[in-house]
């Protein structure tokens, strides 16, 4: 019973996740549509993920004080309005402000993920995580094919109706599917947003999975977001459909997502870390040396996605595991750097773009991630102790 309720939080996570990651194969529309630069058009991923970073850190903490299950239907019904606002979205203004509500409100997989570490039973909190994430990372890769389909064929509009419309329905299925949950913290809202100071300055793990995550997934919005731009100077022809064809290859590395939830349980969760930040340094490495050629990108996406998701899963599960009634909290300290991260990574890979193009945003991504990798070779004693079962 357990295992099936994982699994409707998976595709729920990855259904709402994917509000924020339509937009990326969509930015050369954009720049037509809006008769905008490059740049310009830029500002709506980077809107989208200062959204989310900021939603992180208001709504995700209210896990542990309201019950999840309402909550997360509420955040819904708003991402469905501001979906549909995006698609009516007469200027560029517009559809940067609308994104970033989207983002605002897109933050339910946040609260799923420490819903299914609660539910799961202690030797097997890896691969519950694993699960969900798996649903997520697929969201946040399968999104971006979906979304290049649809605006080649239907205009880039469409798929922010279609998704305006996902929200109604995933709202109402975890309405019906999921079980109540119980609070854990009992104060004040101001208490609850106090206590994150304290679980940073208490916790040396969260902070340095939240380093790790920030720092990668700068690296790995960086690439995204530029990504359109690069496959439209390999060929004029490639448009959003191409661009979004690269998420299906993503799909690979998310796999390893399941697989890295259950070695996490079972082995040691800080070397799944290390070697899962290895391969995603590999990824820019490869870029870098092949990617004017369409078989270059594939290859270094497939490394990409193994890398970071493997890294990110063991990072969850090593935070889900320290404090049981912190479970939201410590998620929106670690989640909140992390989309932090991406939403600079998204500005800082747009600004390498329109100066050194491609070799800009592939150092972009070798600096961010040979910095991720040194942060876990130099840690704080104390930090390794937290990574020791109990």
């Amino acid at each position: 019973m357990k295992r099936a309720i994982y699994w409707i939080m998976a595709g729920a996570a990855g259904v709402v996740v994917a509000n924020n990651y339509y937009n990326q194969p969509l930015l050369a529309d954009f720049v037509r549509d809006f008769h905008t630069g490059e740049r310009e058009a830029g500002m709506v991923p980077v809107a989208a993920q200062t959204g989310y970073a900021l939603g992180l850190l208001l709504f995700v903490p209210l896990g542990d004080r309201l019950e999840r299950r309402a909550l997360l239907c509420t955040l819904l019904a708003v991402a469905s309005v501001s979906l549909a606002a995006i698609a009516l979205a007469p200027t560029l203004a517009w559809l940067v402000a609308a994104s970033f509500i989207t983002g605002l409100s897109s933050v339910a997989p946040q609260l799923l993920t420490p819903y299914a570490a609660q539910l799961a039973d202690d030797g097997r909190r890896g691969e519950a995580v694993g699960i969900v994430m798996f649903g997520l990372l697929c969201g946040i890769l399968v999104s971006r094919t979906i979304s290049g389909a649809i605006a080649q064929y239907f205009g880039w509009r469409t798929v922010y109706w279609i998704a305006a419309a996902m929200m109604v329905v995933t709202a109402t299925v975890l309405s019906c599917a999921l079980p109540r949950s119980e609070r854990t913290y009992a104060g004040s809202y101001r208490g609850l947003m106090g206590s994150l100071w304290s679980l940073v300055r208490e916790e040396a793990l969260v902070r340095q999975t939240s380093a790790i995550g920030a720092l990668q997934f700068a690296a790995f919005s960086a690439f995204w977001t530029t990504l359109a731009f690069q496959l439209r100077s390999l060929n004029p022809h490639y448009g959003s459909e191409v661009a979004g064809l690269f998420g299906l290859v993503g799909v690979v590395g998310a796999l390893a997502s399941t697989v890295a939830g259950k070695l996490t349980d079972s082995r040691n969760p800080r070397l799944v870390v290390l070697v899962s930040s290895t391969i995603f340094v590999a990824a820019f490495a490869v870029f870098a040396l092949a990617g004017h050629a369409l078989a270059g990108l594939i290859a270094g996406v497939i490394l990409l996605d193994l890398g970071l998701q493997s890294g990110h899963v063991s990072n969850m599960a090593l935070n889900m595991g320290l404090r049981c009634g912190a479970m939201s909290r410590i998620n929106t300290v670690y989640m909140a750097s992390r989309f932090a991260g991406g939403a600079l990574g998204s500005s800082v890979g747009i600004w390498a773009w329109s100066l050194w193009h491609w070799p800009g945003v592939c150092g972009v991504g070798l600096f961010a991630g040979c910095v991720s990798l040194m942060v876990q070779v130099w840690r704080r004693p104390e930090a390794r102790r937290e990574a020791q079962p109990d």
